[in-house]
């Protein structure tokens, strides 16, 4: 830097003089700076001020008064969660007393087994439930949510029976049908409860899984046909796209709340 350059950097504030404006305008360095100077300078007038609509301010402080009389309050996120989990268990029992009207639990393989992946699954659901609605964790990990589901597919392949029963296409349908059926209400409950927060995409996939896990639990433990094409059609993939869907879904749907 020039000496030119160093009188040009002190008077930068001002307007310069007509030889240091002329060093300025042939000097690469300085045409930098006084363009970056320009940008960064604070504007010449202040913006116009906003006119403030008085009506529309009390009657905002109106609505909070009455909204915080009414819940001076917030309800604790662990009630939502046991009002969902209870859902989950109606769901569930209502579900096999529907699919068990000629046998309550049909899975041939061992019992050993069976008793694993039903835990595994009751262990999705909860967790599930509570990665969608416990507020104390901002952000939770997508990678904990994906194991989580694909540690619960793979225990079906690996605990299934190899017995093929019912003809393949009309058994996989079936078993589409009812999973679908069984997770309407479970999924409408908790796309409810998420639109209380901001969307997050891990927590819509989280109750999703954990809505449609309900319907996965009564078909693991009722559904005679244990090959491994009919498990992963029509166990496994229904339980991933429903909880594609419970994503979906609650992306277009509105938050009242945009607490995380």
């Amino acid at each position: 830097m020039t000496p030119e350059c160093e009188r040009v950097l002190d008077q930068m504030d001002g307007p310069l003089p007509p030889d240091l404006a002329s060093h300025a305008a042939g000097c690469a360095d300085c045409r930098a700076l006084l363009e970056g100077f320009q940008v960064l300078a604070p504007p010449s007038s202040a913006p116009p001020a906003v006119p403030i609509d008085e009506a529309k301010l009390e009657e905002s402080r109106r609505q909070s008064l009455t909204e915080l009389a009414a819940h001076p309050r917030p309800t604790p996120w662990w009630q939502e969660v046991a009002v969902l989990l209870a859902t989950y268990l109606g769901v569930g029992v209502m579900g096999l007393l529907w699919v068990g009207r000629h046998g309550m639990m049909l899975n041939s393989a061992s019992p050993l087994a069976v008793a694993l992946v039903a835990l595994l699954i009751v262990v999705g659901v909860g967790g599930g439930a509570m990665v969608a609605l416990a507020p104390r964790q901002r952000a939770w990990p997508f990678t904990l949510v994906a194991v989580g589901a694909l540690v619960v597919a793979l225990a079906q392949l690996t605990g299934r029976s190899g017995v093929q029963v019912r003809p393949f296409l009309a058994g996989t349908l079936g078993c589409m049908g009812a999973e679908v059926a069984l997770s309407v209400v479970p999924l409408a409950l908790a796309l409810v409860l998420l639109c209380r927060s901001a969307f997050q995409p891990v927590r819509a996939l989280a109750a999703g899984l954990s809505s449609a896990g309900v319907s996965l639990l009564v078909l693991h433990v009722h559904c005679p046909d244990g090959s491994a094409g009919h498990l992963m059609l029509g166990h496994v993939l229904p339980w991933f796209v429903l909880a594609g869907v419970a994503v979906f879904i609650r992306s277009r749907l509105p938050s009242r709340s945009f607490a995380p």
